[in-house]
């Protein structure tokens, strides 16, 4: 697909972006809408467990499937998702998937019996896989790479970060209603945007298809069939296992099994990549300039928040007792703060350069973590909540886009899809991970809370600080990642200028 997007180089050399059609715009705001409706469905119902917990009668355990259903079906399948976006077509799937998301949320919302309920978000999740990088890879191909990718990049990431943070407002308002409108609020919303995507998404040709040839030029035939049901299988295997952990036991017989089944059909994956002729995953893509430490990063910004926010909502409202539209309107202003970096995300990207802002957007979270640790069971918002809730807003504002533009910059664009799903699927299987182990250390510590129990203030406080203690190691381990100078797995592929081949610029 050619750039819609391009740059100018004045005579002075200085790089004008070209102005931007409405059907671009049109375009960036469909994508962006599906980004912060996924994101904004994982934050909704973190909102609502505690009111969930208690119309169904489920306890800390249980309510962990409700988010972890849907990073399962999410994590498992992303890497698959962005390379079927690649090989059978980034609208085609975008649009099917989106129709599913639809209605699964359409279901959920309906339904009365947790199992279904539970379902329904790992259909989701599998939805989400395939929409989430087929987005990410429509922007990267069609905006060129530099200004005014970081530019279009920006704004899509930011409307995710925005989404997951607003959704916490959103989810109050919808709680205060019902739990069940934080499933069905979606299914408008899901239902406009393929009706524009109809429109606005331009049709692309498949790099995969018989007899079609890639964007370097190179000719392609057949598909790894076997690749991606052992990448399948094993990455379902393996967020399952984490997932499951916290109520089977890290040391148990089913834990062991399952990370030793998923490792073994991974390593058979990998096996499969090394000797098929068109693999789905080219491993060298890690030793790519950012990729590795970017998409390490991601596991740190990303699983230290979801297992942050699943803390806090169980102490807003099970300790202090807040409702949930209290609860929302306290944690405000970091949805406000992310929503407000949008428009000049990408300037400070230009001006200060990704690296930099991951840094100081990692050390913004780990600054707000640290502080959360004083609260105790009467807190004040202003002195005790309130500077974790900004500094929590600044570092995902600024961490989270940047973190997406060098996971993705020097990559071509037959990968675009590739190195979406990786990001990404950092991103979830980072949440799963960190989630899982924050449940199993709040459950480890005392008798864990069932939704209704009337239990100390103070003595579950306690339950809960060693997850949050551990959402602040995982934020240090990830500043330290990203301050690591040339963590990569190998030297970067310099791009080779070829016949009607354009030459790839480097932020």
């Amino acid at each position: 697909m050619t750039s819609t997007s391009t740059l100018e180089r004045s005579a002075g050399g200085r790089l004008t972006a070209v102005r931007w059609t409405r059907a671009q715009w049109m375009l960036l705001l469909v994508l962006c809408t599906v980004l912060a409706l996924d994101a904004l469905d994982v934050s909704m119902v973190g909102v609502a467990l505690p009111s969930i917990g208690t119309e169904l009668h489920l306890g800390t355990e249980s309510l962990q499937w409700i988010v972890s259903a849907y990073v399962l079906g999410y994590g498992s399948l992303l890497l698959l998702g962005g390379r079927m976006a690649d090989l059978l077509g980034r609208r085609r799937i975008f649009l099917i998937a989106l129709g599913v998301f639809a209605a699964a949320s359409l279901l959920g919302g309906l339904v009365d019996d947790p199992a279904l309920l539970i379902a329904t978000r790992f259909v989701k999740g599998l939805a989400a896989a395939f929409t989430a990088p087929a987005a990410f890879s429509i922007i990267t191909t069609s905006f060129a790479e530099g200004r005014e990718r970081n530019r279009a990049l920006s704004i899509f990431t930011t409307f995710g970060a925005s989404g997951f943070s607003l959704g916490l407002v959103v989810g109050g308002l919808m709680t205060s209603l019902s739990w069940r409108w934080t499933f069905l609020v979606s299914v408008p919303v899901a239902v406009a945007v393929v009706i524009l995507g109809l429109r606005y998404i331009p049709r692309d040709e498949a790099a995969g298809r018989a007899g079609g040839k890639d964007t370097t030029g190179e000719q392609e035939s057949g598909h790894d069939v076997w690749g991606a049901i052992t990448l399948a299988g094993g990455m379902l295997g393996l967020v399952y296992t984490l997932v499951a952990a916290p109520g089977n036991g890290w040391g148990s017989v089913a834990t062991i099994a399952g990370f030793v089944a998923s490792t073994a059909v991974l390593a058979a994956f990998a096996v499969i990549e090394n000797r098929v002729k068109h693999p789905l995953i080219r491993f060298s893509i890690l030793k790519e300039g950012w990729v590795a430490r970017a998409n390490l990063s991601a596991v740190g910004l990303f699983g230290s928040y979801l297992s942050f926010q699943f803390i806090l909502t169980l102490y807003l409202q099970s300790v202090l007792g807040w409702s949930p539209l209290g609860m929302a309107l306290a944690l405000l202003p970091t949805g406000l703060l992310v929503a407000s970096s949008a428009p000049f995300a990408d300037r400070l990207i230009e001006r200060f350069g990704a690296p930099r802002l991951i840094l100081t957007g990692l050390a913004s979270l780990t600054l707000g973590y640290v502080l959360f640790l004083r609260v105790g069971t009467s807190p004040n918002y202003v002195t005790d909540i309130l500077p974790s809730v900004l500094l929590l807003g600044i570092g995902f504002a600024l961490a989270f886009p940047s973190i997406n533009v060098q996971a993705t910059a020097g990559i071509r664009d037959s990968e675009q899809g590739l190195a979406a799903g990786l990001i990404q699927t950092s991103t979830q299987v980072g949440a799963a991970l960190v989630l899982a182990v924050t449940t199993a250390m709040v459950s480890g510590h005392g008798n864990v809370p069932e939704a209704g129990a009337a239990l100390d203030a103070a003595a579950m406080l306690e339950q809960y600080r060693p997850g949050l203690i551990l959402s602040a190691a995982v934020a240090v381990a990830a500043l330290i990642i990203a301050a690591t100078p040339r963590l990569s797995l190998g030297k970067r592929r310099q791009p080779e200028v070829e016949s009607g081949e354009r030459l790839l610029d480097t932020p």
